[in-house]
Order: C-alpha cells, then sequence, then structure tokens
C-alpha cells in the first residue's frame, strides 16, 4: 500500500495495513478477535459450573459448544494476530536490536501479569488449607501419571532451550530437531493431563463439583492446562516459521519469547505438583 505526496511514494511498513477487515488503515482487529476468544472460554466455565444444578434452565450442552467456539475464535485470532504482525514481513524487515528488547520486556511484562492470575487462585486454595483439612476424601493424586507428566513437561524445557542454543550457533538441523520433539513433548503432557481427567471423574467421581478441592484442584491444573495448550500453539507457529526457512543467529526474537513462556508454565507446574498434588496428600 503506497500514497503519492508531492511526487514521493511514502509506504507503510507496518504489517497491519494488511489485517482483515480492509478498511481501517493501521488498525488490527486481531487482537480484539483473540481477547473475545479468550473471555469466551471463561463464559463456557461458568455455563458449566452453573447448568450442573439440579433446578438450572441451561442446558449442559451450551457449555461446551461455548467452549469449543470460543477456543477456534481465540486460536484463530492468534493466528491472524501474529501471522500478520511477524510473518508476512520476516527477512523483508530489519534487524533491529532495539525492538527485540521490547518483544523480551513485552513478553517479561504479560508473564508479570500470568504471575499475577495464578496467584489470585493458589491464593483460593492457601485459604481452604487454612481451614478444616482435608475438607472432604481425596483421591490418591501422587501417582505414576502425574510423576511421569512431570518429567515430560522437565524434558520438554531442556529441549526448547537446546533449540534456542542451536539456533543461535545457526545450526538449523538442532534447532528443528529440538522444536519437533518440544512440541511432541506439550502435545503428550496434555493428552496426559486429560488421561488423568478422565480417571478422576471416571472411576473416582472426583469432578469440579467434588467440594472445596475440586474446585481448587481443576481450576489449577485447568488453568495451567489452558497455558500450555497456548504454549503448544505458539511452539507450532514457531515450528512452522522454523520449517519455512525463517529464524537465524541474528533473527530468532520469537524463539527467544516463546522459550521464556513455555520455561515459565513449566516452573508453574513444577509448583503446582509440590503444593496441589504432594502438598494434598501430606497434610491428609
Amino acid at each position: 500500500m503506497s500514497t503519492d505526496h508531492g511526487g514521493d511514494e511514502h509506504e507503510h511498513h507496518l504489517p497491519a495495513v494488511e489485517d482483515w477487515p480492509r478498511g481501517f488503515g493501521e488498525a488490527s482487529w486481531w487482537p480484539f478477535i483473540t481477547a473475545l476468544g479468550a473471555g469466551g472460554i471463561y463464559l463456557g466455565a461458568a455455563l458449566y459450573i452453573v447448568s450442573g444444578g439440579a433446578e438450572s434452565a441451561i442446558n449442559p450442552l451450551f457449555a461446551p459448544l461455548v467452549v469449543a467456539a470460543s477456543v477456534g475464535t481465540f486460536l484463530l485470532g492468534l493466528y491472524g494476530w501474529l501471522y500478520h504482525a511477524f510473518v508476512v514481513e520476516f527477512w523483508s524487515r530489519g534487524s533491529d536490536e532495539t525492538s527485540a528488547s521490547a518483544l523480551r520486556w513485552g513478553m517479561l511484562a504479560f508473564l508479570g501479569s500470568e504471575i499475577a492470575t495464578f496467584g489470585a487462585v493458589f491464593t483460593y486454595y492457601f485459604f481452604i488449607r487454612a481451614g478444616t483439612w482435608p475438607p472432604q476424601e481425596l483421591p490418591h493424586l501422587t501417582g505414576s501419571l502425574v510423576i511421569i507428566n512431570t518429567a515430560i513437561l522437565v524434558v520438554s524445557s531442556l529441549t526448547l532451550h537446546w533449540a534456542h542454543v542451536a539456533i543461535r550457533n545457526d545450526n538449523r538441523r538442532k534447532f528443528l530437531m529440538g522444536l519437533l520433539a518440544t512440541l511432541l513433548l506439550g502435545v503428550v503432557f496434555i493428552g496426559g493431563q486429560i488421561y488423568e481427567y478422565y480417571e478422576f471423574i471416571v472411576h473416582t467421581e472426583f469432578t469440579v463439583t467434588s467440594g472445596l478441592f475440586g474446585s481448587a484442584f481443576y481450576g489449577l491444573t485447568g488453568l495451567h492446562g489452558l497455558h500450555v495448550s497456548l504454549g503448544g500453539v505458539l511452539l507450532a507457529i514457531v515450528t512452522i516459521r522454523a520449517l519455512a526457512g525463517q529464524y537465524s543467529a541474528d533473527r530468532h526474537v520469537s524463539v527467544s519469547t516463546v522459550s521464556m513462556y513455555w520455561h515459565f508454565v513449566d516452573v508453574v507446574w513444577i509448583f503446582l505438583v509440590v503444593v496441589l498434588y504432594a502438598g494434598a496428600e501430606l497434610g491428609a
């Protein structure tokens, strides 16, 4: 897109000019679409809780439909946002260390808000622990599944760090191997958490409505699972870009920021296992 003023061509280099819907100059609707999808996930969770009552007039099917639509909207918005902001003109843009530093500080600020989010839910759990404990009969939490899942997530952090070091040394083969291994381990971790939910709900009838601990357990593990899923989406985007030939020793800012996010969810999970899984059984 270019305009002619007095014979001079002035090109707009901001990627947002290619965003949808067109006609809004350099404004972008993708962040709004992403936020709308994220908000819908919370709405779906609220509908699930409200529809669980015996006298509820809300159809129980509404909750999973709202969550599914919201997740789709969130992923669509995230894809459009990241694609048009960072992917389209990757090699044509200059390598600006100031911009790279700003993106890293932006990720740190985002992680600060995530610490506040998890802190609020952990505070709820600590209030529960301050009362009569255990508040109800607890299922066996520290089985082999959570130990294996924890090991998988820790190893995924190591493989991602290995990939990050590889691209900084301009070793694309090790970089791609590390990314693919990390993405696979992340998917396996989410699968393990889903299987854990299945075991608890079907075989022990331990659900989100199983008293105070049930709401705390599924609130914390579900929030973390959502963050790992988001990290998986970001890793998938980085992996696709890497397979397309992007990134080099001088241009790997998104690899750095995604690594920061992935290591963060890893640390949160270890803290969650110590406090929620092991801590709950030790105090019982």
